[in-house]
């Protein structure tokens, strides 16, 4: 059986931290391909409960996707590239 109490202090004990927000806005994304990505990825987290970035009032009826869009546009949004691979050369 599982004590109530020790839930309770398990989850206190796991502290939410904050989400990361640039301190200033990111350069903008030239790839229209990145900035689907990197959109999608955070309309993801936002469907999931994570709260929006954006600091003047979102009306409810607005859909994650157009939230998430209007964040990476302002550059609210961290993300990573990975650097690219060496293309395999030709055997021969």
């Amino acid at each position: 059986m599982v004590d109530m109490e020790d839930t309770f202090q398990s989850a206190e004990e796991h502290q939410i931290e904050p989400p990361k927000v640039p301190p200033e806005p990111l350069p903008p994304i030239e790839s229209r391909f990145l900035f689907v990505d990197v959109a999608a990825l955070r309309a993801k987290q936002l469907r999931k409960g994570a709260r929006p970035r954006l600091d003047d009032e979102i009306p409810q009826h607005h859909k994650a996707e157009r939230v998430a869009m209007e964040e990476v546009r302002r550059g609210l949004v961290y993300y990573d590239v990975p650097p690219s691979r060496p293309a395999p050369e030709a055997a021969e």
